[in-house]
């Protein structure tokens, strides 16, 4: 789709204007108008070196662009992460190429500048910021085609085949491209005690960059008419993994509202357990095993230790301090403040976190991973503590900042801890007996949640005990296989999500006018839970209904395939972080759900979780 844009008018910006390139260890957000709004050398969570997403552009861009107005073009090439994006001027068209070098053991950006056709002049405008905008580098020419900025810890080094000069802060210049012509861009980052990196073959660099994302995205299987968006999700997800320990962050990006001038603005450049069973099991079901595999062993490792002491969230490589800090100096994205850096949530008690780590271990299993040498002393150490601490009030799924309360899904996902371990050890004779002393709690925790967690008025389960607020969050008692689909109760709960929670024909997490969160505003429609509700209706047979869903889901992509967290049906834009890691997975499994006779809600809800060979041995009573 072309696009014109006049170079004098910024416009308005909008999350969905962006593209992403990365190199597996950080990411950086590209507008159609070719500015670089967003970047975090050299991990997803460092601070950002372009941060005029969140703030003005004084706090750290990168532009390439024509001088003269322009119809723009873009797209990814195919099976890549490989941003090629096409500019028409009166005087001829170039396309400039975007990526990041996965291999290179380097932080590196690459800009290739192509004419294509008669000639196009280009501005080139560069403001190099350190701390999310707020540090201002000494910016020194090593020759006619390096310069190099430091400040503290950190160096940049711009390379560029034209000549450019310092104008207020700025490093500018002008230049044209004719057909047949490629001009070649790095800004590499390193640490400024170490000698200069020094130049690369960055030709080269380009075709090392397509061999890779070819390599992973050639193995997505037919996904039947849903083939390329979950190809394109995949190496989304891919993307946001950090590769040398399979930590996969929630979104590349922190503070991206989820209303347009709202506080509900979060750091989500880090790893949830929340996103583990589902994330792996669209790996595991696509047939990308070793990725399956490095985000279980990066989960086992973040979790090791005392299990009163795990977190719903960590860094990635495991950090566990992500204290949460606002930052003054940056304005947010259209003004919505505060901008925030680390996520206090890492400290909440959040039940349901447990039973995603048992049900990941399940759904790892049954799908023929490895077994982990620490899954049976882990389930040893988890299940005496659940055991006492499953009646407790939590935070819940979506870690709310007002009063805890006994979340009817935190419960259910208790019990899924506790029927996914006896599912585990039931195969076995040697397990059996363990297994029915397991089935003993998930049932007495099953009966608690059917007594106070259900609303005979409402006929269907509600956010909490005692509650009539509804919640997105209860699809999963059909999805995770609490009660059959065919269970009255099921279905009157599927019906009431359907009917109270959505809006515009997409669904909201919860109705915030009815759930105290500790939280003012509003917030857009929530695309995972939009999913689960396909999903659901998947599992009662509403095969129509789940697919028109879908089908509204999948126009929401932008022109490059990319989601954010939520939508606003009324303003069609995205919100919410971007892109976001669970909205690309719920794409996937709600594509494998209806194309495939047994999908990943069937194997969740009623596969087999054992292979004969008991691998815990527990004494619960």
């Amino acid at each position: 789709m072309s696009e014109l844009i006049n170079r004098r008018s910024q416009g308005k910006r909008h999350i969905d204007d962006y593209a992403l390139i990365g190199d597996c260890q950080s990411a950086a957000l590209i507008s159609r108008a070719g500015s670089i709004d967003w970047l975090c050398f050299p991990r997803f969570d460092s601070p950002a070196v372009f941060a005029s997403l969140l703030g003005t552009r004084e706090q750290g861009y990168w532009q390439i662009r024509p001088c003269d107005d322009f119809h723009v073009t873009r797209a990814y090439r195919e099976g890549t992460l490989i941003l090629e994006t096409t500019f028409e001027t009166r005087t001829g068209c170039a396309t400039v190429i975007d990526f990041m070098p996965p291999d290179d053991g380097l932080a590196n950006v690459v800009r290739i500048v192509v004419g294509e056709q008669g000639s196009v002049e280009f501005d080139f405008d560069l403001v190099m910021r350190f701390d999310y905008g707020r540090t201002i580098p000494w910016v020194s020419r090593v020759d006619d085609h390096t310069i190099t900025a430091i400040a503290g810890p950190d160096l940049m080094t711009l390379r560029s085949p034209v000549e450019l000069h310092g104008e207020d802060l700025h490093t500018v210049g002008q230049f044209s491209v004719a057909a047949g012509q490629r001009l070649i861009f790095s800004l590499t980052h390193q640490a400024s005690h170490l000698p200069p990196i020094p130049a690369t073959d960055l030709e080269h660099a380009l075709t090392d960059t397509e061999a890779f994302w070819t390599r992973f995205s050639a193995r997505c299987p037919d996904v039947g008419p849903y083939t390329e968006d979950v190809k394109r999700s995949l190496i989304t997800l891919k993307a946001l993994t950090y590769r040398p320990t399979g930590g996969i962050v929630a979104a590349a990006t922190t503070s991206l509202p989820e209303t347009i001038g709202g506080v509900r603005n979060w750091d989500y450049r880090y790893c949830w357990l929340r996103d583990a069973t589902l994330t792996l099991m669209a790996f595991m079901d696509l047939g990308y095993y070793e990725e399956a595999e490095a985000w279980r062993d990066w989960l086992m490792r973040a979790i090791a230790g005392d299990p009163a002491q795990m977190q719903i969230m960590y860094g990635v490589a495991g950090e566990r301090q992500l204290q949460e800090w606002e930052v003054p100096w940056l304005q947010g994205f259209r003004e919505s403040a505060p901008v925030r850096v680390g996520n206090g949530a890492a400290s909440q008690f959040q039940l349901d976190v447990y039973g995603e780590v048992a049900d990941m271990l399940a759904q790892a299993r049954a799908g023929g991973l490895a077994p982990h040498p620490r899954t049976a002393g882990m389930a040893e150490a988890i299940v005496p503590f659940l055991k006492k601490v499953w009646r407790q009030p939590d935070e819940g799924i979506w870690e709310v900042r007002g009063q805890s309360r006994h979340f009817v899904h935190s419960k259910v996902m208790a019990w899924v801890a506790f029927d996914r371990m006896a599912r585990m050890l039931s195969t076995s004779e040697s397990g059996a007996e363990d297994a029915a002393k397991l089935r003993i709690v998930a049932d007495e925790i099953h009966a608690d949640v059917c007594a106070n967690g259900f609303d005979p008025e409402l006929n269907s389960f509600t956010q909490s005990y005692g509650s009539k607020a509804l919640d997105a969050s209860l699809l999963h008692i059909v999805l995770t296989g609490f009660l059959p689909p065919d269970d009255p109760r099921a279905i009157g709960t599927v019906d009431a999500v359907e009917k109270h929670l959505m809006r515009d024909g997409f669904v909201l997490r919860y109705d915030t006018g009815d759930t105290d969160d500790g939280l003012h505003g509003e917030e857009g429609a929530f695309l995972a839970c939009s999913f689960w509700l396909a999903d659901a209706w998947i599992k009662l047979g509403r095969y129509e209904d789940a697919t028109r869903l879908f089908e509204r889901l999948r126009v929401l992509q932008n022109d490059v395939g990319l989601l954010a967290e939520e939508y606003d049906p009324k303003g069609q834009e995205q919100l919410g972080n971007f892109p976001q890691a669970f909205s690309h997975v719920g794409l996937i499994i709600t594509a494998l759900n209806l194309v495939r006779s047994k999908g990943p809600a069937d194997e969740r809800s009623e596969g087999d979780h054992g292979d004969g060979k008991a691998e815990v041995a527990l004494e619960l009573i």
